[in-house]
């Protein structure tokens, strides 16, 4: 027992633990529930800064875009509501976390400058655990981040998406239990129109 939530397999999921704690500290549960996920997250965090799903199930030794952008979102929500455990080791995962994505330029390698996944710069919502530019730009915006030069190479593709009408394309959907389906994939998307919308207003650009 590593202190995390085990729906799916013998050993908690990083990813499946970020996205927990979102959710548990957007609806303000106890902090003593949330201690042990805390622990659990923070003994994973990787030494280029991020996280990986894999990293107490395989020995990963790079960190996921997927996996990061999901422990930073239950990071932050857990800080913007006020919880105090480890707050500082949460804040500076959060640091580390950010640069590991802007080290990437949100989608190229560090090392080649290639694209490391085009499944990347397909937009999604509800995007699940699944990575994308305009999910990760658009936690930027949320967390109050500063513009970063390294965030343009992920804006230019986020302009060159942009129809001629100003919209922006629901470009996957990905399989799980919905309500009921608010759009077609290839279709204009409200959701991402208005996450690209609040993207571009809060960097200026």
């Amino acid at each position: 027992m590593d202190g995390g939530i085990y729906p799916i397999v013998k050993k908690s999921d990083v990813c499946v633990n970020g996205m927990f704690l979102n959710y548990a500290s957007y609806f303000h549960a106890d902090e003593d529930q949330l201690e042990s996920v805390i622990d659990c997250l923070l003994h994973e965090l990787m030494p280029d800064g991020g996280f990986n799903c894999r990293s107490n199930r395989s020995k990963a030794v790079h960190s996921s875009f997927h996996s990061t952008l999901s422990v930073l979102e239950g990071f932050t929500e857990y800080e913007q509501n006020g919880y105090s455990y480890r707050i500082r080791e949460v804040q500076q995962a959060i640091q580390s976390s950010k640069e590991f994505v802007l080290m990437h330029q949100f989608y190229l390698s560090d090392k080649t400058g290639k694209i490391i996944n085009k499944d990347f710069l397909k937009f999604s919502y509800p995007r699940r655990w699944k990575y994308d530019i305009l999910s990760a730009l658009d936690y930027f915006r949320y967390s109050r981040s500063k513009w970063d030069q390294r965030m343009q190479p992920a804006i230019d593709v986020l302009l060159q998406k942009r129809n001629k009408h100003g919209s922006w394309n629901l470009n996957a959907k990905y399989p799980g239990q919905t309500h009921f389906d608010m759009e077609k994939a290839g279709q204009p998307g409200r959701w991402n129109t208005l996450r690209a919308l609040r993207v571009l207003r809060h960097f200026e650009r």
